[in-house]
Parts: structure tokens; sequence; C-alpha cells
């Protein structure tokens, strides 16, 4: 039994939701992004495992860890880098997304002094408003790059869901396929199209992703499991991959309601609360500095989340059949959000079990 809080990553579920995942997107090559694993080196064997054809980092340390562990891989770097990381960049990764000319010089200078070639995907946005040149940039950026020695324009590629919160749909990639075909007769020759991340494989179960569209990023649905659309789950795979375990170190009949004079908790909220008598509530050893609690679904349906401070997560077990005991653990399966911070955070053990 664990005294630390855990996340345990079953990597035989990645590497089966991974090859769930390739197998329902024929014609398209895979980015498996291990970024909410900050870049880890095990998450990242079981999507190339899997079937993943390449892997997908936002940040250069999470990168040189997977180099340090000796993946070779085609890594693409899907946050640009500033140009003044672009030496690092071109050393680690092998294709970035961009969308500022004044980023891809200073790779074009980096790779041209380190004797390497660097490949770029022109980054245009569609509405969803997070990275991205508008459509009618595009066409000289492209020029601009295209004459470079060092960096080969590889593609172009659009985000979507991640911040505004736009749903892939034939208008949007129906407008990216448009804008392939223009580039492609521009370059004269074939341009990869990455049509997305997680919220694009909806749309080509549905039968709707326009044909040029051969390239995804996908991390959400193969780590969770899940449609980033509905977080409902999809396509028979495991939802349950990455679980986190919490030990109790307090469990006593306490009170529903709080007593004396209510003012702001510790986050600034004025949190309310239902009179439902005494109940058993188990005090586990995790809190807002690791996970949101909001984003822990206990594994135990009779196990109820009522908050959390920073240290602390409040749990309602009243309908478990014995009370837990101190040091027991309390299993729960994490959102995308409370993954990002389990992972993040050092308080967190990480352990990965082998392939199944």
């Amino acid at each position: 039994m664990p005294a630390r809080v855990t996340v345990t990553v079953e990597l035989g579920k990645v590497r089966a939701n991974a090859q769930t995942v390739v197998n329902h997107l024929p014609g398209i090559s895979v980015v498996g992004v291990t970024k909410v694993t900050c870049g880890s080196p095990q998450v990242a064997r079981a999507m190339l495992a899997g079937g993943a054809k390449a892997l997908g980092e936002s940040r250069l340390e999470n990168v040189q860890r997977l180099r340090d562990a000796g993946l070779t891989a085609p890594i693409w770097l899907l946050r640009a880098p500033v140009p003044e990381l672009a030496g690092e960049t071109v050393q680690l990764t092998d294709v970035s997304l961009e969308s500022e000319l004044e980023t891809v010089v200073a790779l074009e200078n980096a790779a041209a002094a380190a004797g390497r070639r660097h490949a770029v995907v022109a980054m245009v946005d569609l509405g969803d408003l997070r990275e991205g040149m508008l459509p009618e940039d595009l066409p000289a950026f492209l020029e601009r790059v295209n004459a470079m020695d060092h960096i080969d324009v590889a593609g172009i590629g659009v985000n979507l869901t991640c911040y505004g919160a736009i749903v892939p749909d034939e208008r949007n990639l129906g407008r990216l396929a448009e804008l392939a075909a223009q580039s492609k007769k521009q370059l004269g020759r074939p341009l990869l199209v990455s049509g997305g991340n997680s919220g694009s494989i909806g749309i080509v179960a549905s039968g709707g992703m326009p044909e040029p569209v051969d390239n995804l990023r996908i991390g959400e649905t193969i780590l969770l499991g899940v449609d980033t659309l509905t977080r409902e789950p999809t396509l028979g795979l495991h939802p349950d991959a990455v679980t986190v375990a919490a030990p109790v170190i307090e469990c006593l009949v306490k009170p529903s309601l709080p007593s004396g004079t209510s003012a702001q908790d510790a986050f600034g909220n004025f949190p309310t609360f239902i009179d439902r008598g005494e109940r058993r509530r188990a005090i586990c050893a995790l809190g807002r500095q690791d996970a949101p609690p909001e984003g822990l679904t206990p594994v135990d349906p009779r196990v109820e989340v009522l908050g959390a401070s920073s240290d602390h997560l409040i749990l309602d077990v009243e309908a478990l059949d014995r009370p837990p005991r101190l040091g027991d653990c309390i299993g729960f399966v994490p959102t995308y959000a409370a993954t990002l911070q389990l992972f993040t955070s050092p308080y967190v053990t990480k352990v990965f079990t082998p392939p199944a």
C-alpha cells in the first residue's frame, strides 16, 4: 500500500488504446502526444508500439527527457519555440509547428550552424484562436520558408478545441483541405496535412474528414480513452489506463455542515454546503496543489468527492461497507486536467506497469 499519492500508468492499456486509435484512422498517420505525462519515455514507447509514427511534445525539457532515454523516433515540437531556443529545437526535434517567420528564420540559421535540416508545419488559425497565421498570410509565409536552405516545409496544419473549444467539422477542415490544395500547387509537391488533435477523431469515424487530411496529433484519447469533445468513453478504449491512489490520513464521523461565520476559502471562493446530518468523512493526502478535486472520479462509486484544500482531499465514505483505515488508499480515475497536474506535481509518485 503506497504511503504517498501514486499515479499508475498501465502501459499495456496505453499500447492497446494507441493501436485501436490507429486502426480507426486508416490513411492517417498518428503523432502520439506525451506532453500530459511530462514526456514519459515509458508512455512514448507504448504509443510507438501501438502504431504511432512520431511523438509530440510542447516543451524542450520533455523532449530532452525522451532523447536521454534513447528515443530515436521523430519528435514534433507542438509549441513553437522563441527564436532564442532555435538551436535546441533543431538539435532535439525533427518537426516544429510554426506561424511566425522570425522564428523560422532563427531555425534556418541554427540548422545551418549545426549542419542539420529541420522541418516545419505551417499552422493556420481557422477559428479556435490559439496558434496559427490567418489563411491569407499563408502563401507569403510558404514562399519565404520554401526558399530557405536548411528548412523543409513538411505541410500545413490546424489546431482546434484546445482554446476556443471549436469543434472540428466539414467547414473548418474543408477550409484546411482547400488551403492544402493551394499550397501543394504553390510549392509543386505533396504536403502533409495535419488536421488537429484528439478532437478530430470523431469526424474521421463519421466519414466527414476531408480526404487531404493525413495526420493527427493525439494524446488524450490514447491515454484516457475518451472523446475529447464529450469526455465520454469512445472506440471501446480503456478509460482507466491512468489511475491515481491517495492514502487516507483521517476518517471520522462529522457534521456535513460547517459551523461558525463563513468567509472565503483558501482559494477565494465562497463555498456552500448541504446539511446531510452526520456523515463519515475521509481525508486523503492529496490537494489542489496536486490535482483539481473536480477532476477525480472515485473508482468505487460509493465514494463521493466533497472538495479539497491545497493539501487535503475531503471525501464522503458513508456508503462504504467498512470505514477505510489510516493508510488505506482510495483510487480515482483522473481527467485530462487532473492528469496534467498529477504528472507535473513533484509530490506524486509515478509508477509504470510493464506492457501486458
